[in-house]
C-alpha cells in the first residue's frame, strides 16, 4: 500500500492508498476519515486473551479496527497524541513497540505483548511491550518529534524510557537507575534504558510522564474554585 505522512512532526496523519482487496489492521480511535468504498471490522484482534493482554499491560486498546477496501479508495489515521508518525517495514522480523506507540500495520502482521522479566520497563513506564513479528508495514506513533539512533557493536546508547518509541530485537536492553537512589527519585529522570548490541532504536522528543508530572499539579482539587 503506499502511504503519506502529513503534517508532521508536531500534528502527523497518515495517509494509506488502498487497491482494491487491501486491508490495514489500525488502533481503535486512529481514523480521521476516508474516501471511496471501505469495509470496517471491529475486533478483539488475535483473540480474547492476547487482546485481553495487550490491552491491560501494553497500553493499547481492547479492540483494534480492520479497514478493507472494495474499490481503490483512501484512508487516513491519526494518533491520540500529537507527534510524528513512522513508517517500518518489517521483513520476517520483530519489532518492540512501547505501549501507546503502535498506530496501524499490515493485518498479517502479529501484534502481542512481551514481559520482560528482569529487562523491563517498570516505574509508571509500563511492565509491557508490544511485540510486531512478521511481514509487511508498520506504522509507529510518538509523542513529539522522532529520531532514529543506529546502535553499533560495542557502543551503549542510554535513553529514558519515557522517550522510548521502539528499537530492534536485535539490540539487547537493561534498565537501570540513573545515579544512586536520590538521583533517581528527584532528578526528574527516574530510570533509563541501556542500549547495546547492533540495531535500530527510535526515541520521541517529548515524554507523556513528564508531561503528566507537569500538568497533575496545575489541576484544580474538589473543592477548589
Amino acid at each position: 500500500m503506499d502511504h503519506d505522512i502529513s503534517h508532521r512532526p508536531s500534528y502527523a496523519q497518515l495517509t494509506l492508498s488502498l487497491d482494491a482487496g487491501e486491508s490495514v489492521r489500525a488502533e481503535a480511535g486512529a481514523m480521521v476519515s476516508y474516501t471511496g468504498d471501505i469495509d470496517v471490522e471491529t475486533g478483539a484482534d488475535g483473540g480474547l486473551l492476547q487482546s485481553l493482554s495487550r490491552s491491560v499491560f501494553g497500553g493499547e486498546s481492547f479492540f483494534m479496527n480492520t479497514f478493507t477496501a472494495n474499490g481503490a479508495s483512501e484512508l487516513s489515521l491519526a494518533p491520540a497524541l500529537s507527534g510524528d508518525v513512522q513508517h517500518h517495514d518489517l521483513t520476517d522480523e520483530t519489532l518492540f513497540v512501547q505501549s501507546t506507540s503502535f498506530l496501524a500495520s499490515d493485518p498479517d502482521i502479529e501484534v502481542d505483548t512481551k514481559f520482560g522479566g528482569g529487562k523491563t520497563f517498570f516505574g509508571g513506564e509500563g511492565l509491557f511491550l508490544l511485540k510486531l513479528t512478521g511481514t509487511g508495514p508498520a506504522f509507529i506513533s510518538s509523542y513529539g518529534a522522532i529520531d532514529q539512533h543506529r546502535v553499533e557493536s560495542g557502543e551503549t546508547r542510554v535513553v529514558d524510557t519515557g522517550h522510548v518509541v521502539a528499537f530492534e530485537e536485535s539490540l539487547d536492553f537493561k534498565v537501570r537507575r540513573v545515579g544512586g537512589l536520590k538521583s533517581t527519585l528527584f532528578s526528574g529522570e527516574g530510570l533509563v534504558c541501556a542500549f547495546s548490541g547492533e540495531g535500530t532504536v527510535w526515541t520521541q522528543s517529548r515524554s507523556p510522564d513528564a508531561f503528566l508530572s507537569w500538568l497533575v499539579p496545575k489541576l484544580p482539587t474538589n473543592g477548589s474554585n
